[in-house]
């Protein structure tokens, strides 16, 4: 039995809020059960400066957690001066997600900056991060080809990305804090909407697993990816 009551390959209840902040070319709030992350996506007439004159577009990303997401309170990374080794580890991955899924010569020389800030952490935070930037995203896109910025959509494909592991000798889809402090396998699962692999992290926890749970995990995640893909598309339709 799950913590929370849920079945093994049930998710937590999902919840994309588009349109909520003023001022961002995109942005909205995701809900994956007590998790909560704003995603706004800010773009900026100038490509980074290593592709000047390349063409290509840049998707990049920053994460970041307020001080109170958590039970306990975290100091903010700016006032001690750097951020955390897993803050920019998380920022780097959502930055790789993203692009992935983007064709960056249709994007032109321009770049897109992902913002994701962590209201309320629960566990998945930085799955939730990837699917609900590129929601931000998708919200961010759509204006450049409404004012004909972009002749093509610079967006191939939907990315979404769900956790999975081993809990109770289980493999679970969706897993929260609860399970996620307890899993003997812990893994995230980036994902398109095609159902091609992006990324996978997946590392033993005090409990070594075996390729047949792996595959149970990859056939778990992908049919969350395939839920979290169809949240997206009502999102923004």
């Amino acid at each position: 039995m799950r913590p929370s009551g849920r079945e093994l390959s049930e998710l937590r209840p999902i919840s994309i809020e588009t349109g909520i902040t003023k001022h961002a070319e995109g942005s909205c709030l995701i809900k994956m059960g007590d998790t909560h992350v704003l995603c706004t996506a800010t773009i900026e007439d100038r490509a980074p400066s290593f592709l000047k004159g390349t063409g290509l577009g840049w998707v990049t990303a920053e994460y970041g957690m307020l001080p109170r997401a958590t039970n306990t309170r975290n100091r903010r990374e700016a006032a001690a001066g750097k951020q955390g080794g897993r803050t920019v580890e998380i920022q780097r991955l959502i930055g790789r997600a993203l692009r992935a899924g983007v064709d960056r010569s249709a994007l032109g020389e321009r770049q897109i900056v992902v913002d994701c800030d962590v209201i309320q952490a629960d566990g998945g935070t930085r799955c939730a991060s990837i699917t609900g930037g590129w929601v931000a995203l998708r919200l961010a896109v759509n204006k450049l080809l409404k004012a004909g910025a972009c002749v093509s959509d610079p967006l191939m494909d939907h990315v979404a990305a769900i956790s999975c592991g081993i809990y109770a000798g289980q493999p679970v889809a969706d897993l929260d804090y609860a399970e996620d402090s307890e899993a003997g396998t812990d893994g995230n699962f980036i994902m398109t909407g095609s159902g091609k692999l992006i990324e996978v992290q997946m590392s033993a926890e005090g409990a070594t697993f075996s390729r047949d749970q792996m595959t149970r995990l990859l056939d778990l995640a992908e049919a969350g990816v395939a839920r979290l893909v169809e949240a997206q598309k009502d999102a923004t339709a």
